[in-house]
């Protein structure tokens, strides 16, 4: 392949980027992400072939063919019975937005907390009908995945999903999202600080707000964080640097990500609250869900016209 027909942008907004215009002159965007995926995970009772071996607390679990592993359900339903309400808690009482990367499946089999995020109005990002992999997994059935998402979140929470982030996506995720016309960004990139419009993939302008692996939870389980201060560190370390450039005439987004059966341990979750405490001393930051982004992106550097 030459370096004329290449599909990867390398660049970017290079040593220039864009000055985002935050609300209020904000110095930084800081956006909070839950993911909400448990009871949608690889499992026979699901109709899998195996048991789930993904981000559980278990190092390098084995996959049961054909049989259920009840560790790792166990390890899963943590997240959906104690960890997703002690993490809404703790935001609440920081009164700061979340977006909730949301597994419609995960959602049908939890209506409480269906009921509880159509009461406080949460911002949704749909986060597909399965948390599996779909590298390997037939575009119709893909497709047909992120259909049925659609249509049991907008049935469980009173609105249609306007993000949408698979996680373990494939490479025609992106092209179906475009195609089903409805959202207004998707959150399957990790190449940057700022949110961009992807190369174009059909006539319609398509919005990226990039997501993050390092500010991230999930680090605790693949041996990046052992313990809560080095997480509550790395993200005042993050916060800091992306603050100072914002104050420097360079503000960027900063986005935290986090799991119910992860960081909604109490072992784990009082590095967030610490991290909470310190961001609330500042009074330029913008906290901010990602529906807000997205629209702040459009109304703002749009370069056709889009109906929000």
């Amino acid at each position: 392949m030459n370096i004329e027909n290449y599909p990867r942008d390398m660049v970017g907004y290079g040593n220039e980027p864009i000055n985002p215009k935050w609300p209020n002159g904000a110095k930084i965007a800081l956006q909070f992400v839950l993911n909400y995926e448990e009871g949608s995970e690889n499992c026979v009772l699901h109709g899998d072939v195996a048991s789930e071996v993904f981000l559980s607390e278990m190092n390098n679990p084995q996959a049961f063919i054909g049989q259920r592993h009840q560790s790792i359900e166990t390890l899963y339903e943590y997240g959906s019975r104690v960890g997703v309400w002690r993490l809404l808690e703790l935001f609440k009482s920081f009164d700061i937005p979340l977006t909730i990367f949301t597994v419609a499946m995960a959602l049908q089999r939890n209506p409480k907390l269906a009921e509880y995020i159509t009461k406080y109005n949460y911002d949704i990002c749909s986060h597909g009908y399965r948390w599996i992999n779909y590298q390997q997994i037939e575009e119709s059935i893909e497709r047909d995945h992120l259909y049925k998402s659609i249509e049991i979140l907008t049935n469980m929470i009173g609105k249609r999903p306007l993000g949408w982030y698979t996680g373990r996506d494939s490479q025609n995720t992106r092209k179906l999202v475009v195609q089903e016309g409805g959202f207004l960004y998707d959150s399957d990139s990790y190449n940057d600080d700022l949110p961009y419009f992807a190369p174009e993939i059909t006539t319609k302008q398509h919005l990226v707000i990039p997501y993050t692996m390092d500010n991230n939870d999930m680090r605790f389980i693949f041996g990046g964080f052992t313990y809560s201060e080095e997480f509550f560190q790395y993200l005042k370390d993050s916060f800091d640097c992306l603050y100072a450039e914002g104050l420097s005439g360079t503000p960027k987004m900063m986005t935290i990500g986090m799991h119910c059966r992860i960081l909604g341990k109490p072992g784990r979750i009082m590095a967030m609250k610490k991290f909470l405490e310190y961001v609330r001393k500042f009074d330029d930051i913008w906290f901010c869900t990602r529906g807000e982004i997205a629209k702040h992106w459009i109304e703002n550097f749009s370069e056709k016209e889009i109906i929000l």
